[in-house]
């Protein structure tokens, strides 16, 4: 019998959860999803967290190696971070358009909003202290994060990825212009098979991938639930306008803008590249993490597409990091919205200072679960809408939030598809049926 592929074991663990789920949270078996499934899932992100760093850090040393020169690493570079930095800009005005055309916050009333801001005070002035003290950091600050003061450290803290990419980026150059080669061949070939052996790590874990993300899901549904479900679901009806708005931004991104940059400019088939890349986005959607995705984006990109491990180990991490394509789209239509309950509204300035905060914001925001709604609270405070508004999205901020994390991933595997076509990196793979 012929193993069923990656890509559909996902898809069955995460129907499975979500069925789960939905029987869990209406049975009341809320304390045995959270003492026995639940640990599976964490389970499961911990060791595709345990694996990113150092298939970042081998990965790239390997893939920069391998250059002939710096020039192409400069070449690849300068191309990676236009690429992100136009898909990011393109990201904030869809969520523009969309919520200028839907105005979903015109259906809220003042009587909802003001109920679910006394709801989430407590949450709310969380987000107001980190957002300022990330507003208050120096304009070089994102310069200061990126270099680490300790390796090891930064090694041990997946949100210092930036300065694993450094440190990487750092060793693999030093590799390149070493004057005498024969002394560093032997550091060349360690990397070169500690490479196969990190990706042989990650064939691993996948084969956890199916139980990983039915404990993810099905844990997910009970706490969106909490103990009062039918509560729970007449919030989620009342946003149901606002998430909807996200999503078509969201889908206009993947079925749009990113098949349009894949045919233009890489001539590559988006169904070939849906297909390779559909396990990473169902593992995106059950962790809300790119990080955690990271290690199987990196492996389909390169086993299925037909990206060069040069040009994967740089561009997707570097991605992982600074690339958030979704999470600025979803930046825009909360901005938005959320001044349109305010009964504001957001002229051309002010949504301009959005398109620029939202691109900026992106850049520091983290690859982990939540990580947008502190960034939100950043984009808020530029155009002067009270941050207390952010309580009203807080209900459906997990669900959206695994939604942008799929277009974080995607747009992520589209920049490194293009630009391994335009290094003549890319050779084709056949994809899985």
């Amino acid at each position: 019998m012929k193993k069923l592929a990656l890509h559909w074991q996902i898809i069955i663990g995460l129907v499975l959860g979500l069925l789960y789920g939905l029987l869990a949270a209406n049975s009341g078996w809320q304390e045995f999803t959270a003492d026995w499934i639940a640990p599976w899932g964490t389970i499961f992100i911990n060791m595709l967290k345990m694996i990113a760093v150092p298939l970042v850090l081998i990965s790239l040393v390997n893939g920069i190696s391998g250059l002939k020169d710096i020039a192409q690493l400069s070449s690849m570079g300068g191309k990676t971070i236009g690429f992100y930095l136009i898909t990011t800009v393109i990201a904030v005005t869809i969520g523009l358009l969309v919520v200028n055309v839907i105005k979903p916050g015109k259906s809220f009333s003042e009587e909802v909003r003001t109920e679910m801001v006394a709801q989430n005070e407590a949450k709310v002035k969380s987000t107001e202290e980190q957002a300022q003290a990330q507003k208050e950091s120096g304009p070089l600050q994102f310069l200061v994060d990126m270099v680490p003061a300790n390796i090891f450290y930064a090694s041990g803290n997946n949100r210092n990825m930036l300065q694993v990419i450094f440190f990487a980026l750092l060793f693999g150059i030093a590799l390149i212009i070493a004057p005498d080669a024969s002394k560093t061949q032997a550091v060349k070939d360690f990397f070169d098979g500690a490479n196969e052996v990190i990706l042989k790590m990650v064939d691993i874990i996948m084969y956890f991938a199916p139980i990983g993300v039915f404990a993810l899901l099905g844990n997910i549904m009970v706490e969106l639930a909490g103990e009062d479900p039918a509560a729970a679901l007449e919030i989620l009806k009342g946003l149901a306008i606002y998430s909807i708005t996200v999503l078509i931004g969201l889908a206009l991104m993947v079925f749009l803008i990113y098949p349009m940059i894949l045919k233009f400019l890489a001539g590559f088939s988006y169904r070939e590249f849906f297909k390779g890349i559909a396990p990473a986005q169902l593992l995106a959607f059950s962790t809300s993490s790119s990080a955690a995705t990271l290690p199987l984006t990196m492996e389909r990109c390169e086993e299925k597409l037909g990206v060069s491990n040069k040009v994967a180990s740089f561009v997707l991490p570097l991605g992982a990091t600074i690339n958030m394509d979704g999470t600025s789209c979803y930046q825009a239509v909360a901005a938005v919205f959320i001044a349109q309950v305010y009964g504001m509204d957001l002229d051309l300035a002010d949504q301009l200072t959005i398109v620029l905060t939202a691109t900026l914001a992106s850049i520091g925001s983290a690859a982990v679960p939540g990580a947008g709604i502190i960034m939100l609270a950043i984009v808020l405070g530029s155009v002067g809408v009270p941050l207390e508004g952010i309580s009203l999205i807080f209900a459906v901020d997990r669900p959206l939030d695994m939604c942008r994390t799929v277009v974080n991933v995607t747009g992520d595997a589209t920049v490194a598809t293009t630009v391994a076509y335009t290094e003549n990196e890319l050779i084709p793979h056949p994809v899985e049926k």
